[in-house]
This record gives C-alpha cells, structure tokens and sequence, in this order.
C-alpha cells in the first residue's frame, strides 16, 4: 500500500505537449496492465467532453490534459488499441463510450474491476469506493468531486484527486485478478466482457431513441409517431452537441405525439411547445416526423412490452426460484444480479420447458439454471439443515 500510496507524491506533473504524452505511453506500452480513468463535462453537450486522463500502472502514475492548446492524443489511443496491455477501468461505460465517439476505438484487452468484483461475490453493482476500502485499504478523498473539470489551470489538488482514483484501481486489480485466478473465473469475466468490447454498444440505432422516454400511452400510432419524433431529436442533438432536453423536452414530444399537428398553427397549439421553434426549420422537421410515423403500417407500430400478471400459483413458484437464486449466489459467493434476473425468474417460471436465456447457458447453468429447472420438475426440493437451505433429490 505503502508505494501506491507514494506515487502521487512523486507523480510527474500533468503532461500537456505531445512529446511527453509520447514517452509516457511508450513507458506504459512496457507494462502488463495500465489503469485508466478519465474526468469529463456533460452538463451543456450531448457528448461527453473529455477534460483529464489519468494513467497508472504498479507505483506511478501520469496525468494527461487532454484540453492542451496542440497536445496530439495519438499515443494514448495507440495505448488503448495495444493488445499486449490490459486496460483496468472501473464502470467503464462512460469512458469507453467517450473513447469510441473520439476516435473509434474499444480498449482491447478490457478489465472492468465493477464486473470483475460481482464475478466475485462483492454484490450487485458495487461501488468504487467500497472496492478501494476492502481491497487496497485506502479512503477515496470525495472533496473534488463535483469540480469543474473544463475549467484551466488545473489545481494541484485537483490533479492529486485524479490520481488517487487510478492508482487505487491498481490494487484493485491486482486482488480481483489473483481472486479470479484462484477460484478458476477468469472464463466467467470473459464471458461478461464481451458487451462492454463490443462497438456496438457504443452506437445505438436512432430508431431506439424513443424507448428512453417514459410513458404510459401504448397506442400503437402514438408510440410510431413518438418513435421517429425521438430519432429525429436525437440526430439533431448529436449534430448540434447539445442535450436532448435542450432540443425538446421528453413531455413536448409526447404531447406531439399525442396531438399529430398536421401545420404548423396546430404545432403551435401543442401543449408547453416552445414558440420560437414553431418560427423556424425545426418546425418542418418535426412535422414530417409526424407525418412519418402516420405512414407507418399498423402491422409495425413499435409496441411497449406488458408485464402481465402472473398465473394464479406461478407467483409462489417464482418466489422459490428466488430463494434458490439467493442460495446459489451465495454459495458460490457471485452476484444474483448476475446469474439471472427477476424477468429471467419469471420467465422459468412461465416457460414450458428450458427457455433461451442466459441462465440456461455455460457457468450460469451450472450454478443456477439446470437446478432451476430441476426444481420446477419437481426433481429437487429445497431443505434446510444444520440452519442452511440445501437442495435435496426427490426419488
């Protein structure tokens, strides 16, 4: 502890030319595994922007201004694109999601110690700092949290609480990788990886905008017209660099979408629409995505999925597949939220038979799924001795 601890007092300081961001990450390229954390200002853009980047790897650690007037980011990208170093990031989708916006890139190799730490029995979504005190036996100083990042010069403290974060992530990494290693589920975190290294995840389909956006009207023209109404707010947000809400409201879409303005006399009578929009191109846009979505044939209005209510006698069978859930998770000492979900409970519940899920697929169907069904057959019963539940055969 005693050397993370040091290397914030002797860290270089914060790099803002390209030649010292070159020999840096030359450095890092030597290293097994690099840490990377990153601070960035969303409050005004629909982008992220990206304001610092914090590397460490075993006793040293580098700040990168990312906002310096001419620095060439080139190198630290190649870093991230080096197969040979592996990449630790904790809840790294905000980060990885500003790297693949900026230059298209995915970390490869990737550990996330979020993912890596419910492999390993810390719980559903355990935080950062839970996993600093447990594992490196160190306290996360909070008090420049909420700084504004975009903001120069830099203060020293303010570049010493970066830091900080990514060289306890080291230790981190280091306890989770050798838990892993012993208990045989370096294949388990693989598995769970593979979404957080997809592309794909990073560049979601305009036509899927409107499924952020809470409502309780499920009409099906409604829901068509709400659907091209929201792609076309989110292609302008992406173009413009502004928040959604900045382009229109969640409730001034609905209320369109509710309305079906044909003009723009009846756009204007749309309930909150701000008038000034009315006045401009925006306007025309937004009435051709009404139009649009009037055109759209009954057979493919987009539909909000109904939890229906569970057959009478099902809710106490989903209750115990539950209580198995809990057993298994912790046996095995593994998240629940892992293994299978409370959709995915009911879904075994429902099914007629084995469903395609992934509780029914590799590590988690050996820990949970095959027993699940076992259960549901009536092959199994659970018991309780010596004060723990066990499953027991039923001949």
């Amino acid at each position: 502890r005693q050397r993370h601890a040091s290397c914030i007092e002797t860290a270089m300081p914060i790099i803002e030319d390209s030649d010292a961001l070159t020999a840096a990450c030359g450095h890092f390229a030597q290293q097994p595994y690099v840490a990377v954390d990153t601070e960035f200002m969303r409050e005004s853009t629909y982008w992220s922007r990206l304001c610092l980047i914090q590397l460490a790897t075993d006793g040293e650690a580098v700040a990168i201004d990312p906002m310096a007037e001419g620095i060439n980011l080139d190198p630290f990208y190649q870093l991230l694109a080096n197969k040979d170093v592996i990449k630790i990031f904790h809840a790294a989708r905000q980060d990885l999601e500003i790297f693949y916006h900026e230059r298209s890139v995915v970390p490869e190799p990737l550990f996330d110690t979020q993912i890596a730490a419910m492999v390993c029995g810390f719980g559903d979504s355990v935080g950062y700092e839970k996993l600093v005190r447990k594992l490196a036996g160190a306290r996360i100083d909070k008090s420049s949290q909420f700084t504004d990042w975009a903001r120069r010069p830099l203060s020293r403290r303010q570049v010493d609480y970066a830091l900080s974060d990514v060289v306890h992530l080291c230790r981190v990494y280091e306890k989770l990788s050798a838990n892993l290693k012993q208990s045989g589920r370096e294949s388990w975190l693989d598995e769970e990886m593979a979404i957080p290294a997809d592309p794909a995840t990073y560049m979601p389909p305009l036509e899927q905008a409107w499924r952020r956006i809470k409502t309780r009207n499920r009409g099906g023209q409604f829901l068509a017209i709400l659907k091209e109404l929201a792609a076309w707010r989110d292609g302008e947000a992406q173009q413009r660099d502004r928040p959604r809400n900045r382009i229109l409201r969640d409730e001034v879409l609905l209320a369109i979408a509710a309305d079906a303005p044909h003009s723009r006399e009846e756009l204007k009578r749309v309930r909150s629409f701000p008038r000034g929009v009315a006045e401009r191109s925006d306007a025309d846009e937004i009435l051709k995505a009404v139009k649009l979505g009037l055109a759209v044939d009954e057979r493919e209005w987009p539909q909000i999925a109904v939890r229906k209510a569970l057959p009478r006698g099902s809710a106490a069978l989903v209750e115990l597949l539950r209580v198995l859930l809990k057993m298994k998770s912790e046996h095995h000492d593994v998240a629940q939220k892992l293994i299978a979900s409370a959709e995915d409970l009911e879904r075994i519940a429902l099914a007629n038979g084995k469903v395609d899920m992934p509780a029914f697929h590799g590590w988690r169907n050996e820990l949970f799924g095959k027993d699940a069904l076992a259960l549901k057959r009536g092959e199994v019963a659970l018991a309780v001795r010596d004060g723990r539940l066990i499953l027991v055969p039923i001949s």
